[in-house]
């Protein structure tokens, strides 16, 4: 009834989220803060799957009405499908004949709130599919998500876009001079791999590559982790995971320039074939690299991904995405993915592009002239990790990356390490998928992709600069 309706808004007093059970729990009102800070999304993406999580409620048929404006709808969709992860091993879930249904319904208020187009919705599907995608990966333990499996589901989805990828496996990695991947995947008992998904239509005006961190499981190899910091490394997988859930909705969505998706695929294994300290790589970019540190193995497998993007693709823009630093966390936190960039106006976009689609983002300080002297070897061009642990070491471990393709190229260059957000609590998120579809939005032939992209035609976000008319509660 209204009054019960009234009586429960009445009660909400976001600080910065609240929640009111209604008709014997059959239902929940809850209300998002109304202002946020200037490092948030307006869509307050991180609150709607937390809340979500905790009060929805149960049921096979389950409806969401989601309250919001329109330039909030691609961040609101992403943070709904967080919610709820694919992969399950519990035994009650194989035994349940039923399947699950989640209904989502947009309410739009303010500018703009005219009905929804049939094109967004099929945007949102694409996108929220590409998050559970990644999201499923990255939670899937690595005695199923091998770098075999992980092949597979890149030509899944190679085969749904009708693309055929290019592999570089095992021994052919190590004889075309990948020293770089071939180095860490070797001693695992599945083979290291380079996949390559390419999209190249017709009329394209620049050439793109995204490249993955795809370690399906990291022991820290000889310089071996602890018993306590090793369980959740089957998470060492989310830069790969996230660059395949976005390439596959992007294309789907149309995309109007070359994108090559690049997946460096190892297990970082401990064995007797196992690349020691000490040992020196010769890497795709032709540099020679001395190991000190066989933890610090996501830069080496990067480092050879980035320069095949530069050499063999032709790439104008390289962006690698990658949970490369423990220290990420340290330094931007849990939330907030950190990006290092050779480009001003890029880590600008990648700022805008993060509150736009709930994916947050932070910039890292960008200068090789005093950070690089941290790889100083003796004996070979550089080494692989840095003396000084102290001085910012997750900016150096992608000064490690950049060096490959070398810090005078005059690309554009974006690294994104997402170690820190990748997963909440002992689960995936997805993170990345949003993120790239608003990034490069603006190169989409998608209006809502071009709507959340930072670098379209007006080259600002929907709600910069812009009075916000709705300042009522928007309500989940």
């Amino acid at each position: 009834s209204p009054q019960i309706w009234q009586s429960a808004l009445s009660t909400l007093n976001p600080n910065p989220t609240d929640s009111c059970p209604l008709y014997l729990n059959y239902a929940t009102v809850a209300a998002l803060p109304s202002r946020v800070s200037r490092h948030n999304s307006p869509s307050a993406a991180q609150f709607i799957t937390r809340l979500v999580r905790n009060c929805l409620p149960g049921g096979v048929n389950r409806c969401i009405v989601m309250v919001c404006e329109r330039s909030e709808v691609f961040a609101s969709a992403c943070a709904l499908a967080r919610a709820f992860p694919l992969f399950t091993h519990r035994s009650s879930a194989s035994r349940r004949t039923e399947k699950k249904t989640v209904t989502v319904e947009f309410f739009l208020v303010g500018q703009n709130n005219g009905p929804i187009e049939v094109a967004t919705l099929k945007c949102l599907a694409s996108a929220t599919e590409g998050v559970r995608l990644a999201a499923r990966i990255v939670d899937t333990p690595c005695n199923e998500m091998n770098t075999d499996n992980f092949l597979e589901e890149i030509k899944k989805v190679g085969k749904d876009l009708g693309i055929t990828p290019t592999i570089i496996r095992d021994e052919e990695l190590k004889e075309r001079g990948f020293g770089g991947i071939y180095g860490v995947g070797k001693a695992a008992l599945h083979p290291p791999a380079l996949a390559v998904l390419s999209h190249t239509p017709d009329g394209a005006t620049q050439t793109i590559a995204w490249v993955g961190k795809g370690i399906v499981y990291d022991t820290g190899g000889l310089s071996i982790k602890g018993k306590t910091t090793m369980p959740g490394m089957k998470r060492d997988c989310g830069g790969a995971a996230a660059i395949l859930g976005a390439f596959k909705a992007t294309v789907k969505q149309g995309f109007k320039d070359n994108l090559h998706a690049v997946f460096c695929l190892a297990e970082n294994a401990v064995g007797p074939r196992a690349t020691r300290p000490d040992d020196i790589h010769v890497l795709y970019s032709g540099k020679t690299v001395e190991i000190n540190n066989t933890d610090a193995e996501g830069r080496l497998i990067l480092a050879d991904g980035v320069a095949y993007a530069c050499k063999d693709l032709g790439a104008d823009i390289i962006l690698d995405m990658a949970t490369l630093t423990g220290a990420q966390g340290v330094a931007t936190g849990k939330y907030h993915a950190a990006v290092l960039t050779n480009n001003e106006e890029w880590e600008k976009a990648c700022v805008k592009a993060g509150r736009n689609c709930g994916d947050l983002v932070h910039p890292l300080v960008y200068c090789p002239e005093l950070h690089f002297s941290e790889f100083t070897s003796a004996v070979a061009d550089m080494k692989n990790s840095v003396a000084d642990r102290d001085n910012t070491p997750s900016s150096c471990a992608g000064l490690f990356i950049a060096s490959h393709i070398g810090f005078d190229w005059p690309g554009v260059w974006v690294h994104i390490d997402i170690a820190a957000p990748v997963h909440a609590g002992e689960r995936a998120t997805g993170y990345g998928v949003a993120l790239l579809l608003s990034l490069f939005g603006g190169a989409s032939e998608d209006p809502l992709l071009n709507l959340v992209s930072p670098l379209g035609c007006n080259g600002d976000s929907p709600t910069e600069d812009m009075e916000r008319d709705s300042k009522r509660r928007r309500l989940v």
